[in-house]
């Protein structure tokens, strides 16, 4: 029987804009992923709900508030790190257009908008080039992606849209 893996959450913040539609990114400033633009999110804490875990995570690295109903789910991936697995994880993807406050900068995040045509994907992890523009677009996606050795390149994939190997769907890793 897998071992359950970590959970954890990631919401990105949309809004019209005079340039149109943008999605909020955050420089990372520390530990995994530091110096990649991400979403806000982070880890669930035990027995927390995502969507719990996902406004509590936008509070802390943003400063601002959201109501549970505005959070719209809009995936489930599962990460493998073969050579690192205290890595591996599976995250839940949220989409939120309504909050209270101005982000602003916190210990863990620099936030900055981009416009949705172009999400500067090359600085974020290269998973995200395959599955973010159809999840911002709206589309639920459901995928897995195995990195490689440098634990920085997804390098096989389940979901049918990337041109990447192919791995078993989710579950069937050991």
């Amino acid at each position: 029987m897998a071992m359950a893996l970590p959970q954890v959450c990631v919401t990105y913040l949309l809004r019209e804009s005079a340039r149109g539609g943008e999605v909020l990114l955050g420089r990372k400033k520390y530990g995994l992923g530091e110096g990649k633009l991400v979403g806000l999110g982070g880890k669930l804490q035990p027995g927390e709900h995502p969507r719990v875990a996902a406004i509590r995570e936008i509070e802390e690295e943003s400063g601002v508030f959201v109501d549970p109903q505005a959070l719209r789910h809009a995936g489930l991936l599962t990460y493998h790190f073969p050579t690192r697995a205290s890595w591996s994880q599976e995250s839940w993807v949220y989409l939120c257009r309504e909050w209270i406050g101005e982000p602003s900068e916190s210990e863990e995040l620099a936030p900055e908008w981009f416009p949705l045509e172009e999400v500067p994907l090359e600085r974020m992890w290269s998973d995200a080039r395959f599955w973010l523009p159809r999840a911002l677009s709206g589309t639920f996606v459901r995928a897995s992606y195995t990195f490689g050795s440098d634990l920085d390149t997804a390098v096989a994939s389940d979901d049918p849209e990337t041109d990447l190997p192919r791995t078993p769907p989710s579950g069937s890793f050991g």
